[in-house]
């Protein structure tokens, strides 16, 4: 999969992330999706080492790591997108990851395999997100995973998925491919999301 074949160097790292302003010691982002492994990945390819075990069972999990003199906290989730959880059991994985994300993340990247995103899990996440905050999509960024089987033209295919779509348009049209993306890039759309945001956190 693209984007995972080196440990990114936190050296290079130091311009991107001083776009962060001077008040904020700490980037806080939920990693949300239709699979656990693909964002287990994209968490570990932020980290820069495998701090989240991608064939492990999906839970509630959080951890950080530095980059320069600013530290960034990643809170996986449970695979919240799945039809058969119930009411109560959704609500209570929201408040652990509430908890974790605590006092509230910056913005949700929402690491989506366009192949397997249904319109039924296109719904459970927009219900996730409106669990969370009502303004989550204000915070969110889509990171768009690399296709299992790539052919001619799959970005445009994939962009043009009818879930996938909807998403991109409620997130403002923020959007990434995660093939070829390099980290810096990455760290900054992040911090984008935060700025448009008046550097404010979600309020739960």
């Amino acid at each position: 999969m693209g984007g995972t074949s080196s440990v990114p160097d936190r050296r290079q790292l130091s311009s991107s992330f001083e776009f962060l302003p001077p008040d904020m010691s700490e980037l806080r982002v939920v990693l949300l999706g239709n699979s656990w492994s693909e964002r287990s990945s994209v968490g570990n390819f932020i980290l820069g080492q495998p701090k989240f075990n991608t064939n492990g069972k999906p839970c509630c999990v959080r951890f950080q790591g530095q980059l320069i003199d600013k530290k960034i906290v990643l809170i996986n989730t449970p695979d919240l997108l799945h039809p058969n959880i119930p009411d109560d059991k959704l609500t209570q994985y929201v408040e652990n990851c509430v908890t974790l994300s605590a006092p509230g993340p910056h913005v949700f990247l929402l690491v989506l395999q366009p192949e397997d995103l249904t319109e039924e899990q296109k719904r459970n996440l927009c219900r996730v997100l409106q669990l969370f905050s009502d303004q989550s999509f204000h915070h969110s960024l889509v990171l768009i995973s690399t296709p299992r089987q790539e052919s001619l033209g799959f970005m445009e295919k994939y962009r043009e998925h009818p879930p996938l779509k909807d998403i991109i348009k409620k997130c403002n049209y923020r959007f990434l491919w995660y093939k070829n993306l390099e980290l810096a890039e990455l760290l900054t759309r992040l911090v984008q999301v935060v700025k448009q945001n008046n550097e404010k956190h979600v309020e739960h």
